[in-house]
């Protein structure tokens, strides 16, 4: 993220810790309030170069061809037993692609990728500090927009680009878009945006991205998915038409032989101590010699932090039969909530 992107936002009542731009307070997840968020915590793994898509096209678990400046997706890498190393948003941009993940996932997808360039003709790139990104979401979000001057993608994962500047509107009840462009650009627009908009961070970002269903893989998750645990299959992140990709005979043949015995659900669930991703789940009555399930991802549901919104693997039959999840053997319950696909 660019120092005067930085540099704006401080003015704006951000606050920088340790490298990271944070608003305070957490927003509540039901509120349709207007909100900017300051994106510039993610990561972006740029692409560009003539063979840029032949090289994506066997790395991602998406079919890449099906990318257009019109259309984006969602897309994983997997090791070669096809368990998930990172899973984000895949889009065009200026002649190349861009890729965004958590930024600790950046460096060491950055390294494995650079294993399969060989002869190539391409850049892989941390194009994180080129570009500024921010979000806006709200019921009025379109014509705000609109008023603006810019047009809004009337479908989810759509993209429109206005010169430097792409919108792409993200799966959500409530209409949700990320900008990215240049700082100097989204500077004017988060000016414009912010007035009479509650102020937020990429932690309220990911509560949207909760109830909307979409995961993440993070460092404490990596290896341990495989893309039909993460519902990936459900939300457009999967090909299974597309031909080879690294890992890929494992997910297809779980696929065709219908073997998933766990995946991704939406929870509530009361603690004192905040969920972490990768912390193991306890089902009642499971016969499982691995662990029942893991926590994906969480949220704080209100200023307190004793109630926690969550997506969590957890044991199908089990969710289904109504037994007990938990946090641990002995720990919280976990509530499960409807996911909107």
């Amino acid at each position: 993220m660019s120092n005067s992107w930085q540099t704006h936002l401080i003015e704006d009542g951000a606050q920088l810790v340790d490298g990271v731009m944070t608003f305070d307070p957490m927003p509540s997840a039901d509120s349709d309030t207007p909100r900017v968020y300051d994106l510039g915590s993610l990561g972006l793994i740029g692409c560009r170069g003539v063979d840029a898509e032949d090289f994506l096209q066997g790395q991602l678990t998406n079919d890449v061809r099906e990318l257009s400046p019109t259309h984006s997706q969602l897309s994983g890498h997997c090791s070669h037993k096809g368990r998930l190393l990172a899973c984000g948003r895949l889009w065009r941009q200026e002649g190349g692609y861009l890729w965004q993940l958590p930024s600790e996932r950046i460096a060491p997808l950055l390294k494995r990728l650079g294993l399969f360039v060989l002869r190539a003709q391409l850049e892989l790139e941390d194009a994180s500090a080129r570009w500024a990104r921010m979000g806006y979401s709200g019921r009025d979000a379109v014509e705000r927009l609109a008023a603006l001057g810019l047009r809004v993608p009337e479908h989810a994962n759509g993209v429109l680009s206005e010169g430097t500047l792409t919108l792409i509107r993200i799966p959500d009840p409530v209409p949700r878009i990320e900008l990215v462009g240049p700082p100097e650009r989204l500077m004017g627009l988060w000016d414009a945006l912010a007035e009479g908009a509650e102020r937020c961070d990429a932690r309220a970002w990911r509560q949207r991205d909760l109830l909307a269903g979409i995961a993440q893989v993070y460092d404490a998750t990596a290896e341990i998915f495989v893309p039909q645990m993460l519902n990936l299959q459900l939300i457009d992140g999967v090909s299974f038409t597309k031909g080879c990709y690294t890992g890929q005979e494992v997910v297809a043949r779980m696929q065709h032989l219908g073997t998933l015995k766990r995946r991704m659900f939406l929870a509530e669930v009361e603690r004192e101590t905040a969920p972490r991703p990768g912390e193991m789940l306890h089902s009642e009555g499971s016969q499982s010699r691995q662990a029942s399930g893991w926590v994906v991802d969480t949220s704080p549901l209100d200023a307190e932090g004793g109630r926690h919104l969550l997506l969590a693997v957890a044991e199908i039959d089990a969710v289904e039969a109504g037994r007990a999840v938990r946090l641990g053997e002995q720990g919280a319950v976990l509530r499960f909530r409807d996911l909107p696909y």
